[in-house]
């Protein structure tokens, strides 16, 4: 039995190297990170992280701090599902979304780390192990970018490797959008994958209005086109727009991605394994997603997700976006000819650099 007896949050405000911006949020200067960390009692510890775009982590490391730590030590660490069930349904009531969901994610994320390094596997092996290998794009924040910035950034991004690039949409001006559009694909060539993200700008006539002025461009995906809740609204924009629909990064359960995957909202879903309730329920999205005949791609967290997506057969397009977090861990990820590699590392490999981040405090 693998005891718990001690669950550690951290909060973190990291700053970005540059002002981002997009459709709703607009300026994102700097991010906040909440780490859980589990310990049992033979001394092993697992890690698990979610992030907020720069306000109400204090909520989730609350509920670390305050919830979490009295309901699960004791217990034994490797009954993953179990625990899960247990602290959703305890915090249920004032919890079901929000802050509580992002620090169920850290935590879950955590037990699944101390598993593999109990173990000696690595999270994807662990998981399925499909292949250690997976595509990834790169996600700009750049709506406010001038085209020729716009440029600059994606050959910046060729440079290192990446073989699909994520732009933002969303102006006031949809003309505008279009043109940067067809720049993007004029710059990349016929066959490049490019995405366009709409970060939940428009109601669905502004959408499917979008989405038919972007035909022309090959669009791999149309992202987040209108509010996320609105699953009706996703399949008429799909149904009626002609350019494939990516959702998911903003729900909160498995049983908002049934609602969306059945309804045709979304080609391609893609949950984020740090709001989502952690690897736990990501990994039964993959496979609800594959009975569909879906493909899943991912929102955030790719050191981790990396191999979530390695170990299932549907998992494409990996989002390589981590908010700048790869100056406080010890071995980012290796991207190669495209290919995100999921490392060979114990659980998921990842070692924060705990004394630079605690001069962030």
């Amino acid at each position: 039995m693998a005891q718990i007896i001690a669950v550690s949050p951290g909060l973190y405000r990291i700053p970005l190297p540059t002002v981002l911006s997009d459709s709703t949020h607009g300026e994102i200067r700097a991010f906040e990170l909440v780490t859980c960390r589990v310990r049992d009692a033979d001394g092993a510890e697992g890690v698990g992280y979610t992030f907020t775009v720069g306000r109400n982590g204090g909520a989730a490391y609350a509920t670390l701090a305050q919830e979490f730590g009295e309901l699960a030590v004791g217990h034994d660490a490797d009954r993953i599902e179990w625990l899960w069930q247990q602290l959703w349904w305890a915090t249920h009531y004032g919890g079901r979304g929000g802050p509580t969901v992002l620090a169920l994610s850290a935590f879950d994320m955590a037990l699944w780390d101390l598993k593999g390094k109990r173990l000696g596997q690595p999270l994807w092996q662990l998981l399925g192990g499909h292949d250690n290998k997976v595509s990834c794009y790169a996600g700009g924040i750049d709506l406010d970018l001038s085209v020729d910035a716009l440029l600059a950034q994606t050959a910046g991004n060729l440079e290192k490797g990446f073989r699909a690039i994520k732009m933002k949409v969303g102006r006031a001006n949809l003309a505008e959008d279009v043109e940067r559009v067809r720049a993007m694909r004029a710059f990349l060539g016929d066959g490049f994958p490019l995405m366009a993200d709409a970060n939940m700008k428009w109601t669905q006539d502004q959408a499917i209005r979008a989405a038919r002025a972007f035909q022309p461009y090959d669009l791999t995906w149309l992202e987040e086109p209108i509010v996320p809740d609105d699953m009706a609204g996703h399949a008429r924009v799909a149904r009626e727009g002609g350019v494939p629909i990516a959702a998911g990064e903003n729900l909160r359960t498995l049983w908002d991605f049934r609602h969306l995957i059945a309804s045709g909202g979304a080609s391609w879903p893609e949950p984020d394994v740090t709001n989502c309730g952690g690897i736990t329920p990501f990994m039964k999205i993959c496979h609800l997603a594959e009975a569909f005949n879906l493909p899943v791609t991912s929102h955030g967290a790719h050191d981790v997700t990396v191999h979530l997506l390695a170990a299932c057969p549907n998992g494409q397009f990996l989002e390589a976006h981590g908010f700048g977090l790869e100056r406080y861990i010890e071995e980012p990820m290796r991207i190669e000819a495209g290919l995100a590699i999921a490392p060979d590392r114990p659980g998921h490999g990842i070692a924060f650099d705990w004394a630079a981040l605690a001069k962030l405090d």
